[in-house]
């Protein structure tokens, strides 16, 4: 079998790319990324040495682009996205150019080459958000709240419409926050963890209280192989880590991990928007294919924190250029403000 994976320098794109060789012998994998801010070859330095995996920098949004490289491709994965709620409410475009014509584009490729199988990765935002109980199930309607979970969203509706349309083999994943090794430090947990190691300040929107349902990469990436290979085509599985924790928890228990001061910790404005609390229900997924998450929450942070602690360089270099100035855009008035207001 031959995949097409796109994102496939990004966070979770490598980590399933690195699954996918380990586990199976005989597949051949096309990792297609743009390398924008997020992506990183770095994430495949021992996977690119592996005959069996061949590298395409390409957009998905560029039709020709695409159409040229799923040349013999039996599925195709779809990771890529522009992905941070943050900096689609500083600017939405990229988000529905990338998670919304991108999208379209590669159904289109689908539609026109005859691929088997097409696999789109989505988020539980395209939910919206919960109230203090209840869980997210593939039945819940479709709210999202902010400019990139409304642009998933759209991806998702145009899998939709060319399954039903089209007859396309399509199906759809959506995770609950996704955390583990080479994830970029503008999310919650690589970031607390990256400044906590510099001694720099910790930014906690609002109260901190946001509760989030968290799974670990690995997991995650084993649950996407389940539905590519065994998930019935038409489908949405939902995934989850059974991990529902409040932010401020999350950002304590980095702190003493990271053997860092409590003091680090500045309670910011919180950003427009801000839903209160995701938590998917994943009991289809573990019905059908057998799936489950693996890794406790306290066992996976502290693994994580001990990967980023070895890997001081990887962080160096992904928190220069772009990002700093990203940075300094998001958080540099919040903890000024925050910092007056004491």
């Amino acid at each position: 079998m031959k995949v097409f994976v796109t994102g496939a320098a990004g966070f979770i794109g490598s980590n399933f790319v690195r699954l996918l060789l380990a586990q199976r012998p005989d597949v051949q994998v096309v990792a297609y990324d743009l390398l924008t801010y997020a992506g990183n070859l770095e994430n495949l330095t021992a996977e690119l040495q592996d005959p069996r995996l061949t590298f395409i920098k390409g957009d998905i949004a560029d039709r020709d682009a695409a159409y040229a490289a799923t040349d013999g491709v039996d599925a195709i994965v779809n990771f890529a996205a522009e992905s941070h709620v943050d900096r689609s409410i500083l600017d939405s475009t990229p988000f529905v150019r990338t998670n919304v014509v991108g999208t379209l584009v590669l159904l289109d490729v689908v539609k026109a080459r005859g691929i088997k199988r097409f696999l789109q990765i989505s988020t539980d935002e395209v939910y919206g958000s919960l109230g203090s109980t209840g869980l997210f199930t593939e039945e819940t309607p479709i709210t999202p709240n902010s400019p990139y979970s409304a642009s998933k969203a759209g991806g998702d509706l145009l899998v939709r419409a060319y399954a039903h349309t089209h007859g396309l083999p399509t199906l759809i994943m959506r995770s609950s926050n996704a955390y583990g090794p080479y994830q970029f430090p503008e999310k919650l947990i690589p970031l607390m963890i990256s400044n906590a190691f510099a001694g720099k300040p910790l930014p906690v929107y609002g109260d901190g209280m946001q509760v989030r349902d968290w799974v670990h990469v690995e997991d995650f990436a084993s649950a996407v192989l389940a539905v590519l290979e065994r998930g019935r085509v038409g489908e949405v599985y939902n995934v989850g880590g059974g991990n529902e924790l409040p932010n401020l928890d999350v950002v304590h228990s980095i702190v003493r991990l990271c053997g860092a001061s409590e003091s680090l910790i500045q309670y910011v404005p919180d950003r427009p928007g801000h839903d209160r609390r995701y938590a998917m229900d994943h009991s289809k997924i573990t019905a059908e294919l057998g799936w489950t998450p693996s890794r406790v929450f306290t066992k996976g942070l502290e693994e994580t924190v001990a990967w980023y602690r070895a890997n001081a360089q990887w962080v160096a270099r992904v928190r220069s250029g772009d990002y700093q100035a990203y940075y300094d855009s998001q958080y540099a008035a919040r903890l000024a403000a925050a910092t007056a207001s004491r």
